[in-house]
């Protein structure tokens, strides 16, 4: 089994920034692809951004295009998304995914594991 445990999550003014964290344990090896997700209270979960195994490959939901950054450090079983320039509605609580294939994706049932959620609250 693979864990996924994210930190970074807090409160934040409109137009900050917050850098998330997601820690992967467990049998790490089998993971390749993995994603950030979220879901805002009464709202289905929504994909935030993706990337590959060695980082070449990224893809992000377009409302986040150009403020957010997925990145992973393997050596460490990290992965990492750095938010800039936060608007109110993205406040949720934030999923860090990982899956077995080695395919960035947007789409949610793809992903094998997950993590506990971290909330992100943004004030305006």
């Amino acid at each position: 089994q693979v864990q996924l445990v994210e930190s970074g999550g807090g409160l934040v003014q409109a137009g900050g920034s917050l850098r998330l964290s997601c820690a992967a344990s467990g049998r790490t090896f089998s993971i390749f692809a993995m994603a950030w997700f979220r879901q805002a209270p009464g709202k289905e979960r929504e994909f935030v951004g993706s990337i590959n195994w060695s980082g070449e490959s990224t893809l992000y939901a377009d409302s986040v295009k150009g403020r957010f950054t997925i990145s992973r450090d393997n050596a460490k079983n990290m992965v990492y998304l750095q938010m800039d320039s936060l608007k109110p509605e993205e406040t949720a609580v934030y999923y860090c995914a990982a899956r077995r294939l080695n395919y960035v994706s947007g789409r949610y049932q793809e992903y094998n594991y997950w993590g506990q959620g971290t909330q992100v609250t943004v004030s305006s």
